[in-house]
């Protein structure tokens, strides 16, 4: 409950700091050009606002040459949050290997056209460094660091396949510079129908 509690007031921090910043761009709307409005990537997750049944399927032991994968199932649940380009999702899966629980906090950057990918588990309670990236032709991408076992390796997120009731999530670590990518998380989300956030 403490971690959780530590999630939830590193988001209230996060909306605080949100509302705090002055606009990044005060031309009015009517102003922008074409190009800008095309390259605008605030409303790139606002299809996935709702309801998802989750599978999981997860790399046990990444970066060992391990290839034993453990599966689970559960929920996604995505809240936008406020007014502003940001949303969470809470995670819920279970599975042979246990719970996992978690919540990612998606925050959108005016001026780079980039979105910020922020995960915590239940179990850490802290949130992991930023996936920085954006959508191109229905593509998300999304790069960022972590550390393994004490080494620090790159990590790729791809969000594809998005329909309007489907979506597949799959993250990626590579030691050799991106090199290589080791394939370590695939999710599939199908919409529950009939639920609002």
């Amino acid at each position: 409950m403490h971690a959780y509690r530590s999630v939830l007031a590193c988001v209230a921090l996060s909306f605080a700091f949100l509302a705090w910043q002055p606009p990044a761009n005060a031309q009015s709307d009517h102003g922008a050009s074409p190009a800008a409005a095309v390259t605008d990537g605030r409303h790139d997750f606002d299809w996935e606002i709702g309801h998802w049944k989750t599978r999981v399927s997860r790399l046990q032991r990444p970066m060992t040459g391990s290839d034993s994968w453990v599966e689970y199932e559960g929920t996604s649940v995505v809240r936008k949050i406020g007014n502003g380009p940001a949303n969470l999702v809470e995670l819920d899966v279970a599975g042979p290997a246990g719970r996992i629980q978690g919540v990612s906090l998606r925050l959108y950057n005016p001026e780079s056209r980039q979105w910020s990918l922020n995960y915590s588990s239940h179990a850490s309670g802290t949130l992991s460094p930023p996936q920085t990236g954006s959508f191109i032709n229905g593509r998300g991408e999304f790069h960022g660091l972590e550390t393994i076992d004490g080494r620090v390796v790159l990590v790729r997120f791809v969000i594809s396949e998005v329909t309007p009731d489907s979506a597949r999530f799959e993250q990626a670590f590579s030691d050799d510079g991106g090199r290589s990518w080791e394939v370590n998380w695939i999710a599939t989300d199908t919409r529950i129908r009939d639920k609002t956030p």
